[in-house]
C-alpha cells in the first residue's frame, strides 16, 4: 500500500496553510465546504488523523468519524431543506479518489434535482461562506 503523503491539500488545510470555509472543528475532524460543490451545502468531513483513506484508517479514527458524519448529515438536510443526504467516500484512484487523505462528502439532495458535474470550477467564496454559516447554525441544534 502507498504511504500517506502529508503534502496533500487536506493535510495543508488541517495545518492552516491553505484557507477553507470551516463549518466545524473539534479534536477529531474538520468540516469544510467543498470548493467545487455538486449541490448547495456540499461539505467534507476530514479526520485529523493522517490516513490515505478508509482502507488504512485506524478503527479509532473510523469510530470517531461516523458519528460526526451523521450529525453533519442531519444538519445539512435541515439547513438546505433537503429530501435526503448523499454520503460518499472514495478509496484509491480506481474508485474515484483524487485527494489522498480520508474524507467524507456530505451532500444534501432534493427529489428530482441532479447534482452538478464535478467540473473543477470553484464556487463563489461568498456563496460558500453563506452555506457554511447555514450549516454552522444547523449544527448548533443537530
Amino acid at each position: 500500500m502507498t504511504s500517506y503523503d502529508d503534502g496533500n491539500i487536506f493535510a495543508k488545510i488541517l495545518r492552516g496553510e491553505i484557507p477553507s470555509q470551516t463549518v466545524h472543528e473539534d479534536d477529531v475532524a474538520l468540516v469544510i465546504m467543498d470548493v467545487m460543490p455538486q449541490v448547495d451545502g456540499h461539505c467534507l468531513v476530514i479526520p485529523k488523523a493522517p490516513s490515505r483513506n478508509l482502507l488504512d484508517a485506524s478503527p479509532e479514527t473510523l469510530s470517531q468519524l461516523l458519528p460526526l458524519v451523521a450529525r453533519v448529515a442531519r444538519a445539512a438536510k435541515a439547513a438546505f431543506g433537503a429530501d435526503g443526504v448523499r454520503i460518499a467516500q472514495f478509496n484509491e484512484t480506481a474508485a474515484g479518489q483524487t485527494v489522498f487523505h480520508l474524507h467524507v462528502h456530505v451532500m444534501p439532495m432534493r427529489e428530482g434535482v441532479a447534482p452538478r458535474a464535478h467540473s473543477g470550477a470553484m464556487a463563489d467564496p461568498e456563496l460558500l461562506a453563506e452555506h457554511a454559516r447555514r450549516l454552522r447554525e444547523a449544527l448548533a441544534t443537530a
